[in-house]
């Protein structure tokens, strides 16, 4: 497995929103809207505009830092969940397939770091292609972004049984299908902008 630093795109991210607020502040209102407007497409719009407006002013109208934007929020949350999920495999009192359920979550969501990685240093090459050469990036990026949604999937499937309701399921539940949003909205992001081109 390939290491990654899902907090490390999103650390970027914010540095560079920082340094971007010295844009005039008449973009602001038309970068949100644009913002807005791009979420209004995602199956999770609500979401979608949560976790972008305060991003607006660095992606201002721009497709492609809409797309990355995020896609790095989606990595920087999978991997928070991944340590999550990875702190609660070590609570005593858990049951074997609690804990077996655990850590193969551990591992779906460790492959979905992966797909998300790929898809953003994918994305970074998209800038300078175009046509058949655009097309066939773009899905490479689609197939990464599906990926983790289906990982993400089924690290919830392991804990679809009755013998495993309690504490520990309802959370991962929550952390999962909260990361599965996002990831969501991302892949309708890159549809969209697949699709201008």
């Amino acid at each position: 497995m390939a290491k990654s630093s899902p907090t490390l795109y999103l650390l970027l991210l914010i540095s560079l929103y920082i340094s971007s607020t010295a844009k005039s502040a008449a973009t602001a209102p038309s970068s949100l809207s644009f913002v807005k407007s791009s979420c209004n497409a995602t199956t999770y719009p609500a979401v979608c505009f949560q976790s972008l407006s305060p991003f607006a002013t660095l992606i201002r109208r721009n497709q492609r830092l809409l797309v990355h934007t995020a896609l790095s929020v989606s990595l920087s949350r999978v991997g928070n969940t991944r340590r999550f999920v990875h702190k609660l495999t070590k609570l005593s009192g858990l049951k074997d397939r609690e804990r077996s359920a655990l850590r193969d979550c551990v591992q779906e969501v460790s492959d979905s770091i992966d797909s998300l990685s790929q898809s953003i240093k994918e994305l970074k090459k998209t800038g300078s292609y175009k046509g058949k050469d655009f097309e066939w990036r773009m899905s490479n990026i689609e197939t990464w972004v599906s990926a983790a949604l289906t990982d993400e999937g089924t690290c919830l499937d392991g804990f679809d049984s009755k013998a495993l309701n309690g504490r520990v399921k309802t959370s991962i539940k929550e952390r999962i299908v909260s990361v599965a949003h996002v990831t969501s909205n991302a892949l309708a992001l890159i549809n969209k902008y697949a699709s201008t081109h």
